[in-house]
């Protein structure tokens, strides 16, 4: 494990420590969407992040940071850490253990180690240099790859939800999913993992942010998979992401979802 990675861990175990006392508690949930749009952040978003970049700015003097609930700290920096404290806080809130914490480090621009942490399992997913693992508990640190399924008749897929799409984007999910053998829905970024781990074959998403999808990226790739956007390019600030562990399936998805790509 390279030492960019070892602290990547760090900081998932670090956020850990805030967020999971704060789980199916009173957790200051406030709504920070616009009205008519639902959108809560609560003190375990906040406090893990906070802890987070402090870390950062104690070992990395030099590095940036960009958060979700903090913002940019010298975001042109060589390396810079993306960080979502907790992807799926609707789900936080809601009480459902599928939340994670999303650590990503670029080096001048592009992802190269990532981590998808869920905490109440007690679970890690790390990509970077050294391969894909999943740390778990005190286990030994497992190796993690995507499965072979060239067909997407085959697939297993999923999104968050299919209301994050506009209207020409769910014609192009909808059609995809009549495809796929079985679709799931409201997992947030633990689908990712699950591409890692060989059980979800594609995941696409539309509206995401750089924290949402930076940490991603390293993990699913280093098991063998690809994050591409709906152009089949390289995932960017327009949101649109696919994700695979079987590349065979990105030229079928996109034969829908390209019509669609922002």
């Amino acid at each position: 494990m390279t030492p960019f990675e070892a602290f990547a861990v760090d900081l998932a175990r670090a956020a850990a420590a805030v967020t999971l006392p704060l789980f199916r508690t009173d957790c200051g949930e406030e709504d920070k969407g616009e009205p008519g749009a639902f959108d809560p952040v609560t003190r375990a978003d906040r406090d893990a992040e906070a802890v987070m970049r402090r870390l950062i700015t104690e070992r990395f003097p030099d590095h940036g940071v960009i958060g979700e609930e903090y913002g940019e700290d010298r975001p042109d920096a060589e390396y810079v850490w993306m960080l979502d404290p907790v992807d799926g806080t609707r789900a936080f809130v809601a009480g459902l253990p599928l939340w994670t914490t999303l650590i990503a480090l670029r080096h001048e621009g592009r992802p190269v180690t990532g981590a998808i942490a869920q905490p109440v399992m007690d679970e890690i997913f790390l990509g970077g240099p050294s391969g894909a693992l999943l740390l778990k508990g005190g286990d030994a640190p497992s190796p993690l790859k995507v499965r072979t399924c060239p067909r997407l008749n085959d697939a297993v897929i999923a999104t968050t939800d299919p209301d994050i799409f506009t209207g020409a984007e769910l014609g192009a999910w909808t059609q995809v999913r009549a495809t796929a053998r079985l679709a799931r829905l409201g997992c947030d970024a633990y689908a990712y993992a699950m591409i890692a781990a060989g059980r979800i074959d594609l995941v696409a998403e539309t509206s995401l942010k750089p924290w949402d999808w930076s940490a991603l990226v390293p993990v699913v790739e280093a098991a063998g998979g690809k994050v591409v956007n709906w152009r089949g390019q390289t995932p960017d600030d327009r949101g649109q992401v696919l994700a695979v562990g079987d590349e065979g399936l990105i030229d079928q998805a996109l034969v829908t979802l390209r019509r669609a790509a922002l």
